[in-house]
């Protein structure tokens, strides 16, 4: 019997991996690869380590489905990767065991099914900035005041007397280069 390699992921700093390390250790696992990232992601360093480590006969294991990746395409792409190098996937969530013909269903299944809510959510952020947006609502960044472009522009106009680059009017105004560059774009 190999060994149990466990990987853990969160999408953001913010959030905690000790339960899914909890779980991966209840488990069995001795070494386990950590991070914090998006699982959309597919070039995921400690995911690659944990890849590059694990050895034919062993089983990477996870705590849920979509902690190994967001996408139905990347799920089956790292089981049939696993698969094809002997390697065994766990979910231990959802109790999944890819070694098993059982198993390999529920993880299609249920990676659909993760994909499938992840488009929801994306439709229905697209569908509330669409509907904000239709109301007149301003999306994104609030916008430099008025009289700060009005006075990086005319410093911008003037640059061959006052010998300023557009850094230094950027950072004396608070305006970003982009912004005085297309305010002049415009006035041109």
């Amino acid at each position: 019997m190999g060994e149990f390699v466990g990987y853990a992921r969160v999408s953001s700093l913010g959030q905690d991996l000790e339960l899914q390390i909890e779980k991966l250790k209840e488990y069995g696992c001795k070494k386990i690869y950590k991070e914090k990232e998006s699982g959309a992601r597919s070039d995921r360093i400690e995911l690659a380590n944990a890849l590059e480590y694990i050895r034919e006969g062993d089983k990477l294991v996870v705590y849920k489905i979509d902690r190994l990746a967001r996408s139905t395409f990347d799920l089956h792409k790292i089981a049939r990767e696993l698969e094809a190098r002997d390697i065994g996937l766990v979910f231990i969530k959802e109790q999944i065991d890819f070694t098993t013909p059982a198993g390999k269903l529920m993880f299609t299944m249920l990676g659909a099914i993760a994909e499938f809510e992840r488009d929801l959510i994306n439709e229905r952020t697209a569908e509330g900035r669409a509907r904000a947006k239709k109301q007149g609502k301003h999306l994104g960044r609030k916008g430099k005041d008025e009289k700060d472009v009005r006075k990086a522009v005319k410093l911008y106009m003037d640059r061959e007397n006052n010998g300023l680059s557009v850094s230094d009017i950027a950072k004396m105004t608070g305006v970003p280069r982009s912004t005085i560059y297309a305010k002049v774009k415009e006035i041109e």
